[in-house]
């Protein structure tokens, strides 16, 4: 077995923050489950015979509570299942979960029951029949209570193989005060946004425009995919079999992303270097009026010890081209049953358990991430609690995916390859034909 996958529940310490973690209690009476377990009078360690043994993997998650608190939580929670927690690296490091889960689900020996994957992986898992289809569980009625785009992300071949855990995804974050100061709104089409970025630019106040991220990696992909969904292209083709993206309206897209280096001058030539880090310091050290990154920016820009922008930040979403709606690519982490589990029904039983809207409230307030059912940013205790993550809910209405594809681990170097050439190049109609071209051979393959 693999050393990242080796059987361990770690112990319970202090959350990243460095404040001590609530007890298994808090969890429990959050999730309003807190009787049950009292009922039951279930020991700590309590493994009986008779329980269902399951294995949980998921990639490590810090907050105010760890993911060992929430699954030692389940298993006080009831008699029937206990579940051990498998610890994969976080996804900062996914390149070694990725890694990890492969290797043992590929061997088919239903070991993890239950796991957690990146959206990105979903096809990937499905098309080599590792991932149990859930539809039979999970209906239609069910799933109408998750965003609709993480819906169709958990979805291959108009079958449900993965159910929604948490949501992020791209969003603008801007600066309230220099928006104010020129007497404009918050932009709604990427013509507004430059305009804004060129006039406060002009004025001396910010050194930089409009903030990205154009480094040769997967996060160019999630920029390139909200640029070109917000002018109503796509990468892909809707069946997923040949690639649409020197198509007239991506074309288009990339050519704004080139022509804010070249053109507008609203983005330092910097961003081709760039991934979420070295675009995010800029801009939480005052130094431009927009920024296109992830939901963790927030909490950043509101420390006063690493940001000179406190209270001074909105988000909302990303612009889009005239006639366009806008797009936010798609991410987080997402829940899948081994297609050779032994104890499918326990599994799911689990899964529900994870997946409901109690859980979902206790996953945002504890560990900090965001619900993939829209009612559960209604409730007030998150309201009041994680106010920026309630904001969050007209942006995450809008997620869209990455291209869903089996090949995505190759479809992805494809683009990221063509893309970069074209934004340094400037010949984007040609290297967009010749990555369209790569990409063809890949998912016709």
């Amino acid at each position: 077995m693999s050393d990242v996958l080796s059987r361990s529940t770690p112990a319970v310490g202090a959350s990243q923050s460095g404040s001590t973690a609530p007890s298994r209690r808090t969890f429990l009476q959050g999730a309003g489950l807190a009787a049950g377990a009292l009922a039951l009078g279930l020991p700590k360690r309590a493994r009986a015979a008779e329980r269902t043994e399951i294995t949980f993997a998921s990639a490590k998650f810090f907050g105010k509570q760890t993911m060992a608190q929430v699954v030692d939580a389940y298993n006080q929670s009831q008699g029937k299942i206990h579940v051990t927690y498998v610890e994969l690296p976080p996804p900062s490091s996914s390149t070694e979960v990725h890694t990890a889960l492969v290797q043992q689900l590929a061997r088919r020996t239903g070991t993890p029951d239950v796991f957690t994957q990146d959206v990105v992986w979903i096809a990937e898992f499905a098309g080599a029949g590792w991932a149990l289809p859930l539809d039979e569980y999970f209906n239609a009625s069910v799933q109408s209570q998750f965003f609709p785009g993480l819906v169709a992300a958990c979805t291959y071949n108009n079958k449900l193989t993965a159910l929604p855990w948490y949501v992020d995804s791209g969003m603008l974050f801007y600066r309230k005060d220099l928006l104010e100061g020129i007497g404009a709104k918050p932009p709604q089409t990427w013509d507004e946004l430059t305009a804004a970025a060129q006039e406060i630019q002009k004025s001396g106040k910010a050194d930089f425009g409009y903030l990205w991220q154009g480094k040769q990696a997967e996060v160019l992909v999630c920029d390139l995919v909200e640029a070109i969904a917000s002018n109503g292209g796509s990468i892909l083709t809707p069946d997923g079999k040949s690639s649409a993206l020197s198509d007239d309206k991506a074309v288009a897209a990339v050519q704004f992303l080139y022509d804010t280096i070249n053109k507008t001058k609203i983005s330092p030539s910097d961003v081709l270097s760039w991934d979420e880090e070295p675009s995010r310091q800029p801009f939480t050290a005052g130094r431009a009026p927009f920024l296109r990154n992830w939901s963790y920016v927030y909490a950043i820009a509101q420390d006063k010890a690493a940001s000179s922008v406190v209270d001074k930040v909105g988000v909302v979403p990303l612009p889009h081209f005239a006639g366009g709606k806008s797009a936010a690519c798609l991410g987080g982490y997402q829940y899948g049953v081994n297609a050779n589990t032994k104890n499918r029904e326990a599994a799911i039983e689990f899964l529900t358990w994870m997946s409901s809207p109690a859980t979902q409230l206790q996953f945002a307030l504890q560990l900090g991430i965001a619900p993939t059912r829209p009612e559960v940013f209604e409730d007030a205790q998150l309201g009041k609690e994680q106010p920026f993550m309630k904001q969050l809910k007209s942006v995450f209405t809008g997620a869209t995916p990455r291209p869903v594809t089996p090949k995505y681990a190759q479809v992805t170097l494809a683009i990221q390859s063509g893309v970069s050439k074209a934004l340094v190049s400037g010949n984007i109609k040609a290297e967009l034909e010749a990555a369209s071209a790569k990409i063809n051979a890949i998912v016709a393959g």
